[in-house]
């Protein structure tokens, strides 16, 4: 087995998070300089929301076994079989964007990554587990919508699950 980690994220990913997580801490600092229990209630909720992305929602690494390739989160893990992985390649944005049309993004955005669906429109739904605006990996699944993932060392990763599937790069 093989472990991948999410990869880091983007300079852009990076603002993003910071600027959702200071939303919680503004609300609690206003809450606590103006003595409302209201204003500190929305910003432990938003806090909540925001260690439930990290332990639910964001997944730590990708594992590449004989099995196939295994996502895990701190609190799940799922198991995508390697019979069930038809194809798996890098994919640059601009191939992405040629490839699939514009997209609706669906779940968690801006929180360090992507983390939900991308709805576009011509491929329909893919599931995502992003961390940056580069570095991209297709997972192309027989019964089940495409994963777009970000995982550390992307051309290792790639032949990695090539190797596990048993299967040679998918055509450009």
């Amino acid at each position: 087995m093989r472990s991948f980690p999410l990869a880091p994220m983007s300079f852009l990913i990076v603002v993003l998070t910071i600027l959702v997580l200071a939303v919680p801490v503004v609300f609690l600092l206003a809450g606590a300089w103006a003595g409302t229990t209201p204003l500190v209630g929305i910003g432990l909720l938003l806090a909540a929301g925001c260690g439930l992305v990290w332990l639910y929602a964001r997944p730590n690494r990708f594992e590449v076994s004989s099995q196939g390739l295994v996502i895990v989160w701190p609190l799940r893990r799922q198991l995508i079989p390697a019979r069930d992985i038809a194809c798996v390649r890098p994919i640059e944005p601009w191939e992405l964007r040629q490839e699939v049309g514009w997209g609706v993004r669906i779940g968690v955005g801006g929180l360090w990554g992507q983390f939900g669906w991308l709805w576009t429109a011509r491929k329909g739904s893919l599931v995502t587990y992003v961390s940056r605006t580069d570095g991209l990996v297709l997972v192309e699944r027989r019964s089940r919508r495409p994963l777009l993932i970000t995982p550390a060392h992307r051309d290792d990763f790639v032949r990695a699950l090539q190797s596990s599937i048993g299967g040679m790069p998918a055509p450009r």
